[in-house]
């Protein structure tokens, strides 16, 4: 009888573990195809894709979206593959690996680069900070008219007028734009480092005010030249006189 109630037991413990392992052979087949899907989605993407959206086309919560992007991304840098799955501008998309840039440029670019210029640039910083930020404003910080290089900077996608001053005049407000941050590879604007880290320390300053002030050269008094025997004689004579 024992020997019955043990064998049963054994039989329901197999049938338990066959029923576990199925279930979890099928929760991996499903996590698999999720996987690829993911994969086709975001390799026909031109844009980052938000969670949400994943969500929607997989039919899943947006949580578990994330951490399948996530454990994707650790297996494409665990094979050194030469592309990524990053989180950009608050979505996914495949980027080509920091490592191979320089053979990128090269096919894509071959001598057509075109640089932003230095006043480009220095404009491009002070909006991506100071925004929302009227022209009049980034003149007065820059102490040049900007407006040649707003044209350029929206014209290659990465400003943007975002808004109207409600004070007089309602002046147009400048802010960067979602192509901005996939430029720079950041997930939102709180992702741009810190200026502390740029701007120099009070002591710095104030070294640099030392050397660079100028001390004025006080050259000596030129004494007046003794006056000749002649000259005093002459001076007697012409008393005599």
């Amino acid at each position: 009888m024992n020997d019955d109630i043990e064998s049963g037991t054994d039989e329901t413990a197999i049938a338990d573990g066959e029923t576990v392992g199925a279930a979890a052979g099928a929760n991996a087949a499903v996590e698999a195809e999720l996987s690829r899907a993911l994969e086709a989605i975001l390799m026909a993407a031109t844009e980052p894709v938000e969670p949400s959206v994943l969500a929607q086309l997989l039919e899943q919560p947006a949580t578990l979206v994330n951490r399948m992007c996530q454990r994707l991304a650790a297996s494409y840098e665990d094979d050194q593959r030469g592309f990524q799955l990053v989180r950009v501008a608050g979505g996914w998309r495949y980027q080509t690996h920091p490592d191979m840039v320089a053979y990128v440029e090269r096919f894509v670019l071959d001598g057509q680069r075109a640089r932003l210029s230095g006043a480009a640039l220095e404009t491009l910083a002070i909006i991506a900070y100071k925004q929302p930020i009227s022209r009049a404003q980034i003149a007065s910080i820059r102490g040049v008219d900007p407006d040649g290089v707003l044209r350029t900077l929206q014209s290659r996608g990465y400003v943007d007028q975002i808004a109207r001053d409600p004070g007089p005049g309602q002046a147009v407000m400048w802010g960067t734009t979602v192509r901005f941050l996939e430029k720079l590879g950041l997930d939102s604007l709180a992702d741009l480092p810190p200026l502390a880290g740029f701007v120099p320390g009070a002591e710095v300053v104030e070294a640099l005010e030392q050397g660079l002030r100028v001390t004025p050269i006080v050259e000596p008094a030129t004494p007046a030249p003794p006056l000749s025997e002649g000259s005093a004689s002459d001076g007697d004579t012409a008393q005599g006189t």
